[in-house]
């Protein structure tokens, strides 16, 4: 019988990366195309996390110009034409998250992304940060037919990374991240640093860490069979 590894699965906007001034450099652009003033960089921070949409949206509302659905869908296409361009200009890995993932590597753990960001997106940002090589999978918007919060988003992302479903840990920053983790029956570490608006704390995850050189520490407190016989990666 075959042992699928344990695996981490990772959000990535305000889990891996901090990508909130490309993110929000991309808004102020389309905010002073439409002469709006640009949102501050900590002011604009709590907007960003749950897509491109959201993003436009709360940020036109901070500005007083509610959006129709009709000029949304226009905004979301320029944004994204925008943002790919400029994926990476500013964003980078948070310190610390290269190290532990290479540290899980090496224990024989499978890495993955589950993101709600779109799939190519994501792994053009990852390839970017020199990050994609150390995942099995990277799965976003677009690689299934449902996202996160949905279960079935994460059950499938750790199929797509051949890891073993009761040997699993959700890894974000997130009320979506969490709740995402608690449908599927799979243990939750949260980071502190992301960008949310609520204290993560607030949202019940399994373990809270401030930094990712205390990841290990929190994955093997959840569950030591996590870290039982695995195999060495290939």
């Amino acid at each position: 019988m075959t042992i699928r590894p344990p695996v981490l699965v990772f959000d990535l906007d305000g889990t891996l990366a901090d990508t909130a001034h490309d993110l929000i450099g991309a808004l102020n652009v389309l905010l002073l195309r439409e002469g709006l003033t640009p949102l501050a960089l900590e002011a604009a921070r709590p907007l960003v996390g749950a897509g491109a949409r959201a993003l436009i949206e709360r940020g036109f509302a901070c500005q007083g110009a509610p959006l129709d659905l009709a000029r949304t869908d226009a905004l979301v296409r320029d944004f994204l034409v925008h943002y790919e361009a400029h994926i990476a200009d500013e964003s980078r890995l948070f310190p610390g998250a290269l190290a532990a993932l290479d540290r899980f590597r090496a224990a024989g753990f499978r890495l993955a992304v589950c993101t709600n960001k779109p799939e190519a997106m994501a792994r053009l940002l990852l390839e970017k940060l020199a990050a994609a090589d150390r995942f099995a999978a990277i799965c976003g918007r677009g690689s299934f037919p449902m996202h996160k919060p949905d279960p079935r988003t994460l059950w499938l992302t750790i199929e797509a990374a051949d890891g073993d479903l009761r040997r699993a840990v959700m890894v974000g920053d997130s009320k979506t991240d969490i709740d995402t983790a608690r449908a599927a029956g799979t243990p939750s570490v949260a980071v502190d640093f992301g960008y949310t608006d609520t204290p993560v704390q607030a949202f019940s995850p399994d373990r809270v860490i401030s930094h990712f050189d205390e990841l290990w520490d929190a994955v093997a407190s959840l569950d030591a069979a996590l870290f039982a016989a695995s195999p060495q990666p290939t």
